[in-house]
């Protein structure tokens, strides 16, 4: 009898206390959200002003590892995301996309234009992460294909239509162009960037070289009648500089600098520098014991920054790539150099555009579906010894074969100088034209297992005579240590999966 009051009285207790300990974890969870959220937006912030800006993860978990990092309340959330039966998007198939986007914002005439546009893509089995930045004039087809759009227009367009549905407009639609489901966004605009630098006090940064564009657009004078007038002389002098938010944003956008200072990879650098210069103020432990200065950039970035994440996915996100190695993070870009799988041109609009040079988006398709694959590091450490290099045409009617082909044999650590078709496309199987006459033995043995392909070491005469044609209208022509021309066997390799072993 006794027993059987217990239970009646145990199963009272449990009815009674369970609708309270729902109630009560509701009100953790709510409170936990509103606590959180501005938080969260620091994290954002960080994460795509370092993605946006300098296309390279900088910040690690040690960095971050500070008082507001260690709030109890961040802990449990922490705690939640790690135990929760719940899986980010793209986890199940071991691929996180997300988009990332930089914009003017509202104080700039077309601030809604997307002028940066990264898609990040996260392999959690490996912790291996890839940026491929997008070019704004990137021309994608809409309306059933009848009609082209810049990709960079789009999120403006859907934000005149809905407000803030623009990162989930323009991740749907270059999802669709490359074939792969794009589930995230982050989107920034510049303003953030330059109060953050201005709450700062500024940063110092390293000038390398001296910086002179006489050709940087001065906002708001984009469509003066007097063309000269829409530019201003950007000159920033070698050696340690303080900037402001405005300089720095100068600095780190400047597209059209001479010696040197015009091309990609400068631009790069120098927005790897300004980051990073960010990222140590912001994180001295001087400023982090400021909570008054903190709280108001995180007033500032609510405002300027926009994503679909929910607050369990950015922790566990975060948790699952804190510690990501510099190694296991790989740049890539679309563009229209001479390997590049784009090619310019203009609009019936006569707007300057970018589209596939294949004529379709198959070969990018194919080159993001997959930038995982690689090579063994055993292999591409051989050909990088030899600094192998190679030409590669295609001798078959298969549309795009030789840029697909040449994205995997730079995989192996080859150098592509030159892609193209052949004049005769009636091969059957690939052959490698070796012009070193064996001096690289071993990247012609990987080159030649790879794409199952016959060797020669001479030209025929019809090729010498494609060649020296080719040459005599090119300015610094470079000859290839092997010229790869694909055959129809290339066409049934690339369509499958080789592994080159050691």
């Amino acid at each position: 009898m006794r027993e059987t009051t217990e239970k009646i009285n145990l199963k009272k207790t449990q009815i009674k206390d369970t609708p309270l300990l729902e109630k009560e974890d509701k009100k953790v969870k709510k409170s936990s959200k509103k606590i959180l959220k501005p938080f969260i937006y620091l994290f954002i912030f960080l994460f795509t002003c370092t993605a946006v800006f300098s296309s390279q993860i900088l910040v690690s978990k040690q960095s971050l590892d500070f008082w507001f990092y260690k709030l109890p309340i961040i802990k449990q959330i922490k705690h939640l995301a790690e135990s929760a039966d719940r899986t980010i998007k793209g986890e199940n198939v071991d691929r996180v996309n997300i988009l990332l986007l930089g914009m003017g914002g509202k104080q700039h005439e077309g601030g809604y234009l997307t002028d940066t546009i990264i898609l990040a893509s996260l392999e959690p089995s490996t912790k291996k992460v890839v940026l491929v930045s997008i070019p704004r004039d990137l021309a994608i087809p809409i309306e059933d294909g009848d009609r082209l759009q810049k990709i960079n227009s789009i999120n403006a367009y859907a934000e005149m239509k809905q407000p803030d549905s623009g990162g989930m407009a323009i991740s749907q639609a270059l999802g669709d162009i490359l074939n792969i489901p794009i589930d995230y966004y982050f989107r920034v605009d510049f303003e953030a960037f330059v109060n953050l630098v201005n709450k700062l006090g500024g940063v110092e940064v390293y000038v390398e070289n001296d910086l002179d564009d006489y050709r940087y657009p001065i906002s708001g004078k984009e469509d003066d009648e007097d063309y000269e007038s829409r530019f201003e002389h950007l000159h920033i002098e070698k050696g340690r500089q303080i900037m402001d938010g405005d300089l720095a944003l100068k600095y780190a956008r400047s597209r059209h600098g001479i010696n040197g200072e015009g091309s990609d990879f400068a631009r790069a650098k120098r927005q790897q520098n300004i980051i990073m210069a960010i990222k140590d103020k912001l994180l001295d432990s001087r400023n982090l014991l400021k909570p008054k200065m903190i709280f108001d950039i995180i007033e500032n970035f609510q405002d300027h920054i926009s994503t679909n994440f929910k607050i369990w996915e950015i922790v566990k996100l975060w948790d699952m790539f804190n510690e990501v190695e510099k190694g296991k993070i790989t740049n890539k870009v679309l563009d229209n150099s001479p390997n590049g799988l784009l090619t310019e041109s203009i609009s019936e609009q006569g707007a300057y555009i970018l589209s596939p040079h294949s004529g379709d988006f198959a070969e990018i398709q194919y080159f993001i579906n997959n930038v995982f694959s690689d090579a063994p590091e055993e292999v591409k450490i051989k050909v990088s010894k030899e600094r192998a290099t190679i030409e590669v045409r295609n001798g078959t009617w298969v549309n795009g074969l030789a840029s697909k082909t040449a994205l995997d044999v730079e995989k192996l650590g080859f150098i592509v100088v030159r892609i193209g078709n052949s004049s005769r496309q009636n091969f059957q199987k690939s052959v490698i034209y070796d012009l070193t006459y064996g001096e690289k033995a071993k990247s012609l043995s990987i080159l030649k297992e790879a794409v199952e392909a016959n060797v020669s070491f001479g030209l025929p005469d019809w090729l010498i005579e494609e060649i020296s044609m080719e040459i005599s209208s090119e300015n610094n022509p470079i000859q290839p240590d092997f010229i790869l021309i694909l055959g129809q066997n290339a066409d049934q390799t690339n369509s499958g999966e080789k592994n080159i072993e050691e």
